[in-house]
């Protein structure tokens, strides 16, 4: 009997496959249990339309992820700070205050858990960030920490 797995099944398969298994175990553990659907034309022709309107969701993402790193690769982002003798900073230059800078120079929203800094930023000088969007979208901004 075919089924369309509607949750992953240990053993047998992930979330969307099509198995052919057999009749019993389809009947009383699969279907039975809620973890598949018969594999009726009706069935797949959804699973289908599922599959790819996920996959739109996808590439809708991905290009406004790409829009998004087109305006602010390779910009610099100045930021503001005081610093006490020797030059080291009140506080640190986080992911966060580099995300709301991004913000108000150039208006793009940023999360903060997308940005990667190699350490916080303690003093004043040129530093480099990874901003990090899903699926393999990402860019490097340069961070400069200026005296306020």
């Amino acid at each position: 009997m075919k089924v369309i797995l509607i949750k992953d099944v240990k053993g047998s398969g992930k979330k969307g496959d099509v198995l052919n298994v057999a009749d019993g175990y389809a009947r009383n553990y699969l279907i039975g249990k809620g973890f598949a659907l018969e594999a009726t034309q009706k069935n797949l022709n959804d699973l289908q339309g599922k599959k790819s309107s996920e996959q739109h969701k996808i590439d809708v993402e991905i290009a406004d992820n790409k829009a998004l790193v087109e305006k602010i690769k390779d910009k610099d982002v100045v930021i503001k700070a005081k610093a006490g003798q020797g030059g080291k900073l009140f506080g640190a230059v986080t992911a966060s205050t580099v995300s709301d800078e991004i913000k108000k120079q150039y208006g793009v929203d940023v999360e903060k858990k997308k940005i990667a800094l190699s350490s916080d930023i303690k003093s004043y000088g040129d530093f480099s960030a990874a901003i990090k969007l899903s699926h393999s979208v990402s860019c490097n901004i340069k961070i400069k920490v200026v005296e306020e």
